[in-house]
Formats: structure tokens, sequence, C-alpha cells
């Protein structure tokens, strides 16, 4: 179904079944699939593949060479309906690509609303997006990768699978993320190395000071302390009742993983 509104270039492919909401707009040269549903007032630029059961959220904004909704790259890819779900507003720049799930894992790779997606980044398999997420330029995610909201990933970083990025974490440039990174943490290099917390970030997000230097207090305790990462967050965590920031972050180490934890030593101590 097409809505009456939508703009569609002639010389762009909407295969029989797909769905365009109202005042959509599809430039030159693009394909849509028959499985695809674009949402109200979703733009797409020229020479954008959009394929699967992929659903595109209202008002995001997609450019040339893109390619979304192609089959996941996993060797254990069994081809059947799985799925790919863009939030509402996201930014999808030149050359990036997103799959979606495998049936071994849930079916369904999710990217949520306001996401800026730079050139040439890549989304994999049975990904978990949040909201108001950057991906700079070649960042690279790997399959079952989750990123909370507000997580900056620097130019060409790459991280490794099944870890666990935490709300409003700070990613440098180039690095290698192969253990899951904490809520506000900041992490460099090759191999990553926790580096401290997203201070910038906290203020930009309106954390008074207050509770930054609570956080900062948290983080010395759980990572310079006496005992294992995670037996150092437990022990704090009556302290920090009434600090959600710091209570989040005790949370997220607490929690079931498939990665260790990255801290300021190169490796894990978790």
């Amino acid at each position: 179904m097409i809505a009456s509104t939508a703009k569609i270039h002639p010389s762009s492919v909407i295969e029989d079944g797909a769905v365009i909401g109202e005042n959509a707009k599809i430039g030159p040269f693009c394909h849509i699939g028959p499985n695809v549903v674009l949402g109200d007032d979703v733009e797409l630029i020229s020479h954008v593949v959009v394929i699967g059961r992929t659903t595109v959220g209202k008002a995001s904004k997609i450019f040339p060479s893109a390619v979304i909704g192609g089959d996941s790259q996993s060797v254990h890819h069994s081809a059947l309906n799985t799925t790919l779900v863009i939030g509402e507003n996201c930014t999808i720049r030149e050359g990036v690509t997103m799959n979606t799930g495998t049936v071994e894992h849930g079916g369904t790779t999710v990217v949520g609303n306001n996401n800026l997606f730079l050139a040439n980044s890549h989304v994999a398999h049975d990904c978990r997006l949040g909201n108001n997420i950057i991906l700079s330029n070649n960042v690279m995610l790997a399959g079952h990768v989750t990123v909370g909201d507000r997580a900056i990933l620097g130019g060409g970083s790459a991280v490794h699978q099944f870890t666990r990025i935490g709300r409003q974490a700070f990613i440098g440039g180039l690095s290698a993320v192969s253990y899951d990174v904490i809520p506000y943490g900041m992490l460099n290099g090759n191999p990553g190395v926790l580096s401290g917390l997203n201070v910038v970030g906290m203020t930009r997000a309106g954390i008074e000071r207050a509770t930054i230097h609570a956080v900062r207090r948290a983080y010395k305790q759980i990572f310079d302390g006496p005992e294992s990462i995670r037996a150092n967050a437990a022990a704090i965590r009556q302290e920090y009742l009434d600090c959600a920031p710091a209570l989040e972050i005790l949370d997220f180490i607490a929690a079931e993983s498939d990665r260790a934890l990255s801290s300021p030593n190169r490796g894990a101590r978790g």
C-alpha cells in the first residue's frame, strides 16, 4: 500500500506488498522490498536499498548507497523471516548497512529513535540500540551488541559481539571494544581501556555537579577497591541508593553478561 501523498521517483522500484506512509519521499534509483514498511515522512534521497522484513519509523532520512534490512552476515543465518525495526527520526548517512536478526537469537535487530549513523557505519544482526545514539564514520557493531541511550561511538571503533555499551558512554575513535563498557564510561585505545567518566556528556545531560562528584567517588571505589570489580560494586551499593547514575552503573555491573567488564587496566578483573 502506497499512501496517496507519497512522492516516488519513477526510476525507483517499489515491490508489491511494501507499505509507504504519508508524505514519504523516495528519490531516484531506490529499491524497496515487498516486506518493507516506511513510516510517514520518511525520506530516501537516492540509490537506497531497503529490503527484508524492515520497518523504518516516521521522519527518518536515509542517504545514498545505504543498504537497510539485508540478511545477517552470520554463518548460522537461516534466511527465515527475521526482522529489522528502526525507530523515528533517525538519520542514516551514506553507505550505512543494517542487518535483520537471526532466528537462533530472537530474530530481531532493534534501533531506537533519534539516532545518527554516519557514513559506512554498520549495525549487525540482533543488535539492540536505544535512543539519541551517534555512530560516527566507519563504526562497526558486531552481532548481539547492546548500546544504551545517548552513547557516542567515535570513528572507526569496532565492538565485539555480545558486548554491552552503557547509557551515555563515550567510545574514542579507532577503539577496540572487547568488553562491556559501564554507563557514563569513557573507553579509548586498542585494546580498549576504560579511562574515566564521560563528565562532559553528563553535564550536557543536565546531571548536577554534586551527583557527578558522587559518581566519580563510586567509580574510584569500584575500580580501585580491594576486591574484584563486581565484589567492590556490590559492597558499596547501599551507599548509593539515592544516586541514580551511580546505581545504574552498579546494576549494569551486577547484570549477567556474555562479556567481561572493561576496566582502567588492560583486560578485565571482573
